[in-house]
């Protein structure tokens, strides 16, 4: 009778032993006697003991760091550049069984395809389009790891360190570019405002007391202030007539 009872609670035991729940973001891959015989999904599974063996796989999005390395632009610029991975897993047996251990796998990829990328642009292309060069190393990193069974979602540049004494070089160049569209301005705004007193002087003189009105608005703008002090020249039309009598 005890016998029975002992092997009673063995069974029981046993059996709950095999309980698993997996959550709703996880996937279980199963192997019986070390070969891959299915993948159980969310809910409570029971895998038996000792003759199978589940491995949990998370399939929510997971971000992942490219360390900060060394990269020779195709100018021969040497800089510090770092980066961030975004990457999850599609197909969970591939991910298990494929690669041995898939997030150390795709970090090493990706720092060897953000090295073969930037190698090959100036850096002035790298400081400018710094999306355009993540997205073309997504679709290297992408297309590679595909077959263990990720998905990579984006991968984004962070930190591009350029050597100090370039800072300087690039902090003077900007400043030269910023000087010369000022000028560049400025002059076109000096040529505009010539075109229009061109053309305000021409109307002016094709009609009669203009420049007396001008003159007028003028004295009316210095306003009452005593220490204004203003010479009054001849009108226009006083100096046409003494030209005009001393000629006679």
């Amino acid at each position: 009778m005890i016998g029975w009872i002992i092997f009673a609670i063995i069974v029981v035991i046993f059996l709950f032993a095999g309980l698993r729940v997996i959550d709703q973001y996880e996937q279980g891959v199963i192997f019986t006697l070390g070969k891959y015989s299915g993948i159980k999904m969310p809910g409570l599974n029971y895998v038996f003991p000792i003759i199978q063996r589940m491995v949990r796989v998370d399939l929510r999005v997971r971000t992942l760091d490219i360390q900060k390395q060394q990269v020779m632009t195709k100018d021969n610029v040497p800089i510090d550049v770092n980066g961030v991975v975004f990457f999850k897993v599609h197909k969970v047996q591939d991910a298990i069984i494929k690669v041995q251990d898939y997030q150390y796998a795709i970090a090493q990829y990706s720092q060897t395809a953000l090295r073969d990328v930037i190698g090959g642009m100036t850096l002035d292309t790298l400081l400018t389009e710094r999306q355009h060069v993540g997205e073309e190393i997504q679709k290297i990193v992408d297309k590679e790891t595909d077959q263990w069974g990720l998905d990579v979602q984006v991968i984004k540049l962070q930190d591009i360190e350029v050597p100090d004494d370039l800072k300087r070089i690039m902090s003077r160049q900007a400043a030269a570019e910023r000087e010369k569209r000022a000028n560049i301005i400025k002059s076109e705004g000096d040529r505009d405002a010539a075109k229009n007193l061109a053309a305000a002087a021409e109307t002016m003189s094709k009609s009669n007391g203009a420049m007396q009105l001008r003159t007028l608005q003028t004295l009316d703008g210095l306003g009452p202030t005593a220490s204004n002090t203003v010479v009054l020249a001849l009108p226009v039309e006083v100096m046409q007539f003494f030209q005009n009598f001393s000629k006679k």
